[in-house]
């Protein structure tokens, strides 16, 4: 597979489980409202791919309880993408908590204080 179809389908993956979310296709009460998918990275063969999973409420464990009720819904959401991706394999998920955003507001936070913009 070349490595443009593979990001084209990387990036089919990572659209398609953004909608499932905020459509709530996915009835896992632990799931909350403010989680989205941010990477896929397919290996060579199609045969996995780790989802990777952000969260902008911070608070508690929220990602570690997203990344939970997405994995316990691994098998349903990759049924979906095989009808919606129509490849001949469609890829075993695993889901990986992915908290760039958080170390991102962080590192935001640390440049304003030593700016003195910041408190």
């Amino acid at each position: 597979m070349s490595e443009y179809s593979q990001k084209r389908l990387e990036s089919r993956i990572v659209q398609s489980i953004n909608t499932m979310i905020v459509q709530h296709e996915i009835k896992n009460p632990m799931l909350g409202d403010f989680v989205s998918v941010t990477e896929a990275k397919v290996s060579k063969d199609n045969a996995y791919a780790q989802v990777f999973v952000s969260c902008l409420d911070q608070k508690g464990d929220n990602l570690q309880k997203a990344v939970d009720a997405l994995q316990h819904s691994a098998g349903f959401i990759q049924g979906r993408l095989g009808a919606v991706l129509k490849t001949r394999n469609t890829p075993k998920l695993s889901f990986v908590p992915d908290s760039s955003i958080a170390e991102g507001q962080r590192l935001n936070l640390l440049i304003d204080k030593v700016n003195g913009i910041g408190k």
